[in-house]
């Protein structure tokens, strides 16, 4: 099969959790099915990147694999990563998976490819980009209604930014899925907000230019019967695919693996 005839192949980056299944209890890689679920029926093949050692030559050789990246939700951020010492609230670091991710986000970053973030995914490409977060929104709004907890989502109206990339893909707002109890503070330089919520949340940044470059703080995959940030990516990824080597965005960055 040609790359032209071949769907679109899109990376996604999973939990490193103990997890039981049957008479096992151990560390494992993992991701909800929801997420695949996602890029499949957007019309890409899903393949599963779990955290591990990484270093540039790694991180670029597993890059120039893909056709996209998705940055997925999970576990907070290392806070030592954006300048702040922990919140009582903030989770145990996971220095593996921020490693991991900030490896593989530059790679796709450099070589053009389309990147999406979910939740903590927008955490880290804001952090990568030289951002800051809120620990805990509780703390800023006096209330924890984006994070209800035990696996609860919360629906919040969202708007979206007129012009931008999100809006080209959802219109002026959207019903979204929320569970999180950070959220962006200050926004990257390269970033700009694509949409917040009734309280001025940022809910979304994206990065202007010809590489799509996305990510939401809510949760895209519980509601597929809504694909549109899921075909977004993956049509992303096709063009990407479809585009001769030496006419794609960043290809001067690029470097073979």
């Amino acid at each position: 099969m040609s790359d032209s005839d071949r769907p679109p192949l899109v990376g996604l980056t999973t939990y490193l959790e103990q997890a039981r299944t049957g008479v096992w209890d151990v560390s494992a890689s993992f991701l909800p099915r929801i997420y695949f679920d996602g890029v499949t029926r957007a019309g890409g093949t899903a393949m599963l990147l779990p955290p591990q050692p990484v270093d540039t030559p790694i991180a670029e050789h597993v890059v120039a694999r893909l056709d996209a990246l998705i940055l997925t939700g999970g576990k907070d951020l290392d806070p030592s990563s954006y300048g702040q010492s922990a919140h009582p609230t903030t989770d145990e670091p996971r220095t593996d998976r921020d490693a991991w991710e900030f490896g593989l986000l530059d790679a796709a970053l450099r070589r053009g490819l389309p990147v999406l973030g979910i939740c903590r995914g927008a955490q880290v490409l804001n952090v990568a980009l030289g951002g800051t977060l809120h620990q805990h929104l509780p703390d800023v709004l006096g209330h924890s209604r984006h994070q209800a907890g035990n696996a609860v989502f919360t629906t919040s109206r969202i708007t979206v930014t007129a012009g931008t990339r999100l809006g080209s893909l959802l219109g002026d707002a959207v019903e979204a899925q929320c569970y999180h109890h950070q959220a962006i503070d200050r926004v990257a330089d390269d970033l700009i907000v694509s949409a917040v919520d009734a309280e001025g949340v940022i809910e979304a940044v994206e990065r202007p230019g010809e590489q799509f470059v996305l990510a939401v703080q809510w949760h895209p995959e519980e509601t597929l019967d809504d694909l549109r940030l899921f075909r977004g990516v993956v049509d992303a990824a096709a063009r990407h695919l479809a585009t001769p080597p030496g006419n794609r965005a960043n290809d001067h960055q690029e470097v073979d693996a």
